[in-house]
Parts: C-alpha cells; sequence; structure tokens
C-alpha cells in the first residue's frame, strides 16, 4: 500500500467473497487509480477512502470481458442499431467491463487495415474498455503485410467464415494464409465454422419444400454443416501447428473435436454463447420465431444439455454474447426467408445472467469455472493482462452478484438498443447488483451512473502458452 496518496485511495469495497477463476476469498478490495491495489483480510485496518461500497456478502466476480460482439455492423442491407455508447453502457448494466469488437470490412474496397483504423475512431464513445478483432472476406495481394500492420495497431485476432459465399465467405486456402501469416504476429484465427456446400443443399431443399420461413430454420443448417467445418479448419492449424479459436460452437461433438485437438498439442479452442446453453430449437415451432435466428442456429434438447455438460466438465473455454443489435422489425421483414433475414441475437447485456442461469443456477458450475468462462480465459486468449482476474495490479473491474436473486427478463428493462430479448419473460439469475469499472462505481443501489467515453482501447499482447482455467 506504500504507492497511496497521503490523503487516501479512491475507493474500498468490504463484506464481499472475491471469486477468481483459481480461488475465492474474503476479502476487503483496495482501490487507486483505476487499479485493484490490493487484497485485505476481512477486519484488517483499511486506508482513508474517498468511498466506500459495502457489498453485503455478496460474491464479488471480475468484470466480465466478452470476447464476440458485433457493435454498430452493416450486414448487407441491414444495419445494427447500436453504436459503442449504447452497447457498452448496456455491457456495464449486466456485468461487462471490457468488449471485443469486430473490424469486418463492409464496402468493395474497404481493406482490413481501413475498417480497423475506422473502428477505433468509433470506439471513442466507448464507456468500457475495448479490443478488435480484424476481418477478411478474401484474400489480396499485400494481406500478408496488412496483417502485420494490424499487429502493430494491437490487433492480433482475425475472424472468417467457411459460410456465406458471395459475402463473407473464405476459401480453405485464404485460411491457411491467414492462419500462417498470423501466428508468425503471435495471433490467432478467429473461425465461423458451418459448411457451406451442406447449408447451400439443405437452404435449397427447403426452398423447394416450401420450408424457408424462420420456423424451418434449424433445417437449413445442420449441425453436421458445423461438426464437418470444425475437422477441416482443425487439420489446416495442425498442419501449420497454429493456434485456431472457434467461435460460438453450438454442437457438443463440435466441442468434442477441439479438445481432442488440443489433447494432442494444438492451441485449440471452444467458444460458446449463452442462447446455445439455456435455449433449444423447440422456440422455432412457436409464434415470434425470427426473433430466434442466429446461426448456427438453436440446437435440440439433448445436445443442449450435452453442450452445458462439456461446459461444466471444462471442454469450453470462453462464453461470448455474439451481440448483433438488429429490431424485430428488421427481422421479421424477411421471417418467410431466412435467406435474406439478418442473423443474430441481442446479448451484451445479458451474456452474463443467461450464462449464470444455465450453468451456476441450474448445472451446478463453481462460480470460479464461471469467472474463467466469462472473463479469465477470454482475457488470457486475447493477450489482455491486467483483465480478467481481481487482485493487486488487475485493473479494477469487477461486480457483485447475489447468487440466490433473480429477475423476470422484460425487453423494457434493459439497455440493448434494440426492441427485443430472446429471453423475454424468463427468470434469469447473477444480474449485478454492483459494477466497478475502472475503479469507478457504475452501478449501485442508487442506479447507473454514466462514467462517460472514458473506455481505452487495448493493444492485445501475443498469445502466449498459458494454461486456461
Amino acid at each position: 500500500m506504500s504507492d497511496q496518496h497521503e490523503d487516501g485511495v479512491d475507493l474500498v469495497v468490504t463484506g464481499g467473497i472475491v471469486v477468481n477463476a483459481s480461488h475465492r476469498q474474503a476479502a476487503t478490495v483496495i482501490v487507486h487509480n483505476g487499479q485493484v491495489r490490493g487484497l485485505l483480510a476481512p477486519g484488517a485496518p483499511v486506508p482513508v477512502a474517498r468511498r466506500t461500497l459495502d457489498v453485503e456478502g455478496r460474491v464479488l466476480l471480475p468484470g466480465g470481458v466478452d470476447p464476440h460482439c458485433h457493435i454498430g455492423e452493416i450486414v448487407g442491407d441491414y444495419a445494427g442499431q447500436d453504436d459503442y455508447e449504447s452497447a457498452t453502457v448496456a455491457a456495464l448494466h449486466g456485468g461487462t467491463t471490457t468488449v471485443v469488437n469486430f473490424a469486418i470490412p463492409e464496402a468493395d474496397d474497404e481493406t482490413p487495415l481501413d475498417c480497423a483504423r475506422r473502428r477505433l475512431d468509433e470506439g471513442a464513445s466507448a464507456r468500457i474498455d475495448h479490443a478488435l478483432h480484424g476481418g477478411l472476406v478474401r484474400w489480396d495481394p499485400g494481406l500478408g503485410e496488412q496483417i502485420a500492420e494490424l499487429a502493430k495497431l494491437g490487433i492480433r485476432t482475425i475472424k472468417m467464415f467457411t459460410t456465406y459465399r458471395g459475402e463473407r465467405m473464405v476459401e480453405p486456402e485464404t485460411i491457411l494464409e491467414v492462419l500462417r501469416s498470423l501466428h508468425r504476429q503471435g495471433g490467432m484465427g478467429y473461425v465461423h465454422a458451418e459448411a457451406d456446400h451442406v447449408i447451400e443443399d439443405a437452404l435449397a431443399l427447403c426452398a423447394e419444400a416450401g420450408r424457408i420461413d424462420a420456423s424451418h430454420l434449424a433445417e437449413t443448417r445442420p449441425a453436421l454443416a458445423e461438426n464437418a467445418a470444425v475437422a477441416q479448419v482443425l487439420a489446416t492449424a495442425q498442419h501449420l501447428s497454429a493456434p485456431v479459436y472457434f467461435v460460438h460452437q453450438s454442437t457438443p461433438e463440435a466441442v468434442a473435436q477441439v479438445r481432442a485437438a488440443r489433447r494432442e498439442g494444438l492451441r485449440a479452442y471452444t467458444e460458446t454463447c449463452p442462447h446455445y446453453l439455456l435455449l433449444d430449437d423447440s422456440v422455432y415451432g412457436k409464434p415470434g420465431a425470427e426473433g430466434f435466428v442466429c446461426c448456427p442456429p438453436l440446437r435440440g434438447h439433448e445436445l443442449r444439455r450435452d453442450l452445458v455438460t462439456a461446459a461444466l466438465v471444462g471442454d469450453v473455454d470462453t462464453i461470448g454474447s455474439d451481440h448483433c443489435c438488429f429490431s424485430l422489425e428488421q427481422k421479421s421483414a424477411s421471417s418467410h426467408d431466412v435467406r435474406h433475414m439478418p442473423n443474430g441475437l441481442p446479448g451484451v447485456e445479458t451474456r452474463i445472467p443467461a450464462a449464470f442461469t444455465a450453468l451456476v443456477a441450474e448445472a451446478g458450475v463453481s462460480l470460479e469455472r464461471f469467472a474463467a468462462l466469462t472473463s479469465t480465459n477470454a482475457a488470457r486468449l486475447n493477450g489482455l493482462h491486467t483483465k480478467g482476474w481481481i487482485g493487486p495490479g488487475a485493473d479494477a473491474d469487477f461486480y457483485s452478484v447475489d447468487p440466490a436473486a433473480s429477475r423476470t427478463t422484460d425487453a423494457a428493462d434493459l439497455h440493448m438498443a434494440t426492441d427485443y430479448t430472446p429471453y423475454q419473460g424468463m427468470t434469469l439469475y447473477g444480474w449485478p447488483t454492483d459494477v466497478v469499472s475502472a475503479g469507478r462505481v457504475v452501478l449501485d443501489s442508487a442506479g447507473f451512473h454514466d462514467p462517460g467515453p472514458v473506455g481505452r482501447f487495448l493493444e492485445t499482447h501475443p498469445l502466449d502458452d498459458a494454461l486456461l482455467t
């Protein structure tokens, strides 16, 4: 505590149970200049503080790190309804204090480097710290040099799609070259893995049978397509000995393939999303099916159950929201034909409560494992060294929660820039009571305190070999 100013520290948080991925402890948290400066035993003398926050026996978890957000993104004719300001305000209400957005080129003449620079400018309104994944839709001459320039900007991950032919899909040869180039920069490829030829055929068959509306989405993107694409990309990564990360995995077989590759020494990682853990494809048989259209689609009850088990036993590494902020009006406009509907669900605010409900409240996942899934592992995999844990030297990002408390979810009570939530009317646990971001109390019993555009762009460090929890 010797580095504190004589007139005291910024914040002392008392009465909490600090839960990190490795352990839990009753502790008083000392915060100054945006960082955690100490964890003291309950009852130990504390420095004078400008503010004291008593969390009354609640759990303190590391601020959420959401590795998968689409903020302000334009996809074809559809523009996401949010921007950095609205998305990060919503994130704070849900306990997330760091987001990683995507810089995927939206115009034919926009390069990955140009798009990244544009996203950096847009991030000026962010309320929380944020990083970027690059993106590409084709391999052009000089792209290897651009990947090196992106790394100099602090962007060492690039997302690629194996589906959406003619829009975002890249060929296997491109995936190989990008994985190779990223590996040289200490980076990693992010892959949306669905075999496009299988999906195109399934879409054609469904259209011919008149089953192409939102209620038949699951038929158009079968689990087989995801499992096949994961196998192909893993083979490429193994050929190169290059790390690879699979976004929004929805099938236990896909997760098992990644885990098997990891056992063989490949740095391969699985992300899933709360909606795959909490919802199943029965929603497509009910009115309002368009509100659940995402890719991959929600799977059957047994696959959902087995995916939860995979998360429980440690086969899932991270939980991302895959936040896409479209409105019901936008999604309903093409509910008769999923080939033209914007895919994705709003979820940056509900990521932690939905995952907490599926994993902790319903499946008995430990709070330590939950901290790893929603914060620690994403921070490590994105080279964010001061995020994902509560302890001396960490950024002062954390939230309190009463594990036994719940509330009914209503879109009207949320803060995302859309008019619906896929969890409407559901009882969710894990809602934050207090949120501290960069040492500022932004949510407490008095309500939300907007910190203003204080979020920093975070340059990511090269991927290391640190073990995940």
